[in-house]
């Protein structure tokens, strides 16, 4: 009796073990789709808005509260900007090689949410700052070395939770979705969200900043970003997760070692490692035929299909074709910079003109006119997507190809700095007139000059507009001409591209600064127009440089494919 109902207890048991698999195999299909979209979408606005909040008039902070100089606080803040553009960059490999999106988000977002409370509290307790500029005909103080090292180790806590959040949350929300309709239409709100939480932050929230307090503007800042923290938390049952499939840039550095372990090895009448789902048997191309030893096969691989001796015929080749792009890639790494430089003096220029709207007393903060950018870019994307695009390819026959959006995009960029240097031609003509220079020795004292910052919205605009054709012009031609294995390397690259671009800028701004006197603290003690003229001479250099890196660029698709 025993015996039977001690089997029965196990049937029971058995059969409650497959009711619960089955349910946590129904539970998991259940998971992803849009039941996650208000989880993420929400994550993706909050979080834009802190980092915008903090991000966008950080410049005017250091100069108003920290009394760094102009010229400092635009170097400090390119290194912030490379450093938020290159950690995505290391988001991306800890989330697919080791730990997955989630855990990589919910990490980088608390720490995020640490820098930018930190922030606040500097704002808040004036010992953690220099003593304010009093007297705007002597030097201000300096921040005290502990001060510096207060505010450094919290602009590193910020930009590393920002940047390693920022683009693999938007690759977790792709994930989410299996059927390319779903997935593109989550890209358009990705995309929607993150330039109208951008125009916020460098408006209410840095109005707020300039005009209430600092304090209560970073706070806003904090309140954004536990919102965002626990709106994704919020979601975590509901989240299809996606196990880590490994780095790319793994199977690149084992090409390489196995070249190098296989250099001495003749590539005559050898025989190659294919990948098993690779029906092809083409030997490897003859470029960059130093790679193909890393292929080769040999009697010490044994049977191992991969190792850090032996790679397959496919990532020698995928290497070879992120070789040849790269000289493509390098030409925009300049734009980069010089894009940085422009949005840095932009904000300089705003601060030493009149930002009143009319006789109001209403005064626009300087950082917010990058908001204008900001308007230009998104406005100007729906409008080629939907009206000149299609338009072109009727009258023309063929669309536009993405190398000729980058071109078009780099001759605007052009037109953008003769714009900001004409309008600095004239506000130094005005300052000159009215007695203006020479007044100040302050970090914060350029005098303002009687001309409305209003016309900076000439350059702004163009400059906006330069962006729409670069950025999906750059997102489209990497997407199309990476290797398959590649891809979501892609958008990576072009993040990466712009921190090095970010990196340049500040050698570059400490260059001309050391060998001219064109940029002073006191904007109107200097020749800021020079400085723009120099960018756009180095951006026609640069554009010359373009146009031979896609002359001699081989698609990888046919050349006769208008798609490439």
């Amino acid at each position: 009796m025993d015996f039977v109902e001690s089997g029965k207890d196990v049937n029971d048991e058995n059969r409650q073990l497959q009711h619960n698999a089955i349910e946590d195999k129904y539970n998991v299909s259940k998971r992803g789709g849009w039941t996650t979209f208000p989880f993420i979408l929400g994550s993706i606005l909050t979080l834009t808005l802190a980092a915008g909040g903090w991000i966008g008039n950080l410049i005017v902070y250091l100069i108003t509260k920290y009394n760094v100089k102009s010229i400092d606080a635009t170097q400090i803040f390119n290194v912030v900007l490379g450093c938020l553009s290159l950690f995505p960059l290391v988001g991306a490999i800890l989330s697919d090689s080791f730990f997955g999106s989630f855990a990589v988000i919910a990490v980088f977002s608390s720490v995020s949410l640490l820098g930018v409370t930190l922030m606040t509290l500097t704002a808040s307790f004036p010992s953690l700052r220099p003593s304010p500029c009093v007297n705007m005909m002597l030097p201000c103080p300096s921040p005290s070395k502990l001060q510096y090292g207060v505010l450094y180790a919290i602009l590193a806590l910020a930009c590393i939770g920002i940047g390693g959040t920022r683009f693999t949350i938007a690759s977790m929300g792709a994930d989410q979705f299996e059927d390319p309709n779903s997935i593109g239409s989550y890209f358009n709100w990705y995309f929607f969200s993150f330039y109208v939480a951008g125009v916020i932050s460098t408006t209410l929230i840095i109005y707020v900043q300039d005009n209430v307090s600092w304090a209560v503007g970073f706070g806003i800042c904090v309140v954004c970003n536990l919102v965002g923290v626990i709106l994704f938390l919020s979601g975590k049952k509901f989240y299809r997760k996606v196990k880590p499939k490994g780095s790319p840039f793994t199977s690149i550095a084992r090409v390489i070692v196995a070249a190098v372990r296989k250099r001495k090895v003749s590539l005559a009448n050898q025989e190659y490692n294919y990948d098993i789902n690779d029906k092809s048997t083409t030997v490897p191309s003859d470029s960059f035929r130093f790679l193909n030893h890393g292929a080769l096969k040999i009697e010490s691989d044994g049977l191992k299909a991969r190792s850090w001796s032996l790679s397959t015929v496919q990532e020698v080749e995928d290497l070879k074709t992120l070789i040849k792009i790269m000289p493509l890639w390098s030409s925009s790494v300049m734009l980069s910079a010089i894009v940085g430089m422009f949005n840095n003096f932009i904000i300089l220029q705003a601060l030493s003109m009149n930002r009143h709207l009319g006789g109001s007393n209403f005064q626009i903060p300087a950082s917010s006119f990058l908001a204008l950018d900001i308007l230009a870019t998104s406005i100007t994307i729906s409008i080629l997507d939907r009206v000149i695009f299609p338009t072109w390819q009727k009258l023309i026959g063929w669309p536009i190809t993405s190398l000729q959006r980058i071109g078009v995009g780099h001759v605007l960029n052009g037109v953008g700095l003769i714009a900001a240097a004409l309008v600095e031609v004239r506000r130094l003509h005005t300052a000159r007139d009215h007695h203006l220079v020479g007044l100040a020795m302050g970090a914060s004292a350029t005098t303002i000059v009687p001309v409305s910052a209003l016309w900076l919205m000439v350059p702004l605009t163009v400059m906006g507009v330069s962006q729409a054709f670069l950025f999906p012009g750059q997102i489209s031609l990497y997407y199309q001409e990476f290797p398959e294995s590649l891809r979501s390397t892609s958008t990576a690259m072009i993040s990466l591209l712009v921190a090095v671009g970010f990196y340049l800028s500040t050698a570059i701004t400490g260059l001309i600064r050391d060998s001219t006197g064109w940029l002073k603290d006191d904007l109107n003690n200097g020749r800021l127009d020079l400085v723009y003229w120099v960018l756009a001479a180095i951006g026609v250099v640069n554009f010359g440089y373009f146009l031979v890196c896609a002359k001699m660029f081989q698609h990888k698709v046919d050349k006769n494919d208008s798609s490439s």
